[in-house]
């Protein structure tokens, strides 16, 4: 599919997608509905994809639905659940269900839809001016795209009815402090900085990643036994492909059991000058160790 209302380009292993409509925030006709999801599509089907981004383009992350596509027309009025069923559904579900690393990076507003796109996804940065709201109480309609069952999840359900019901703006600080944003950033680092993210996830197993995702889909609404069963499978499936890349044995082979146990982080000349009842800090000495895998 030619693009006209985003930009996709793939570099270093990630498909990075930008909302390419600025002179209206970005907001969403069909035309450029389509275009998502055909890109989540090909990042499905494309092995050489192995992390997207989502960003926009200009001052707004997406303004939500482009309210002029769905006025009445020759009195009337779209049925404003097709709209959902045929552009959002289909990007909400392309995001979630696909076993890659998805980052969202917010530049700016993201309203209705917009702000619910940016949610679904697996890791959100946003710029330090960036807002969320749920514009839709405002126009009598409810929170779509994956809003009513996102936003509770996430943040519990007195805030999420005071988001959806209020429709007040969110900034980027009280959202990370809430849970819907993994990290603010200037905004003059935050193309860089999500980029890179989405860098790394490239270079880790995509297979373990997807299954992790899998899981997580799968814990919302699974009890614990059945949860439980579910990892045990999902681990036997995911060892295959770390085997069949070197991820395990190339993780073996760098662990510093040592430096777990006294608080170390390899190859960090300060830290080994520990005290005699270190602070042990493995989770930190993990993800250091694991940045080259």
């Amino acid at each position: 599919m030619a693009y006209q209302h985003i930009q996709g380009g793939l570099q270093d292993g990630v498909l990075t997608v930008v909302f390419d409509r600025p002179d209206v925030l970005n907001s969403f006709n069909a035309r450029m509905a389509d275009e998502v999801a055909a890109a989540l599509r090909e990042a499905r089907e494309n092995p050489s994809v192995r992390a997207v981004l989502i960003t926009g383009n200009g001052r707004a992350f997406c303004a939500g639905q482009d309210l002029s596509e769905v006025l009445p027309r020759e009195g009337v009025s779209p049925d404003l659940g097709d709209v959902v069923e045929r552009q959002f559904s289909p990007i909400i579900r392309g995001i979630r269900t696909l076993e890659k690393p998805v980052v969202c990076a917010v530049n700016g507003v993201a309203a209705g839809a917009g702000a619910n796109i940016a949610f679904a996804c697996d890791l959100v940065l946003a710029a330090e001016d960036a807002t969320f709201i749920q514009s839709f109480a405002k126009i009598g309609l409810i929170p779509d795209s994956g809003g009513t069952f996102i936003l509770p999840r996430l943040i519990g359900y007195q805030r999420a009815a005071a988001l959806a019901m209020l429709g007040e703006k969110l900034d980027a600080k009280t959202a990370k402090q809430w849970g819907l944003v993994y990290d603010v950033v200037p905004p003059t680092v935050l193309a860089s900085t999500s980029f890179d993210v989405a860098k790394r996830f490239a270079t880790m197993p995509t297979r373990a990643l997807g299954l992790i995702k899998r899981g997580f889909n799968a814990g919302v609404h699974n009890d614990l036994e059945t949860q439980l069963a579910l990892e045990a499978e999902l681990q036997r499936r995911g060892r295959g492909g770390a085997e069949e890349g070197g991820f395990l044995l190339h993780a073996f082979d760098q662990m510093d059991f040592g430096s777990l146990l006294a608080g170390e982080c390899a190859g960090d000349d300060e830290s080994r000058k520990a005290p005699a009842r270190p602070e042990i800090k493995p989770a930190a000495c993990i993800g250091r160790d694991r940045q080259e895998l």
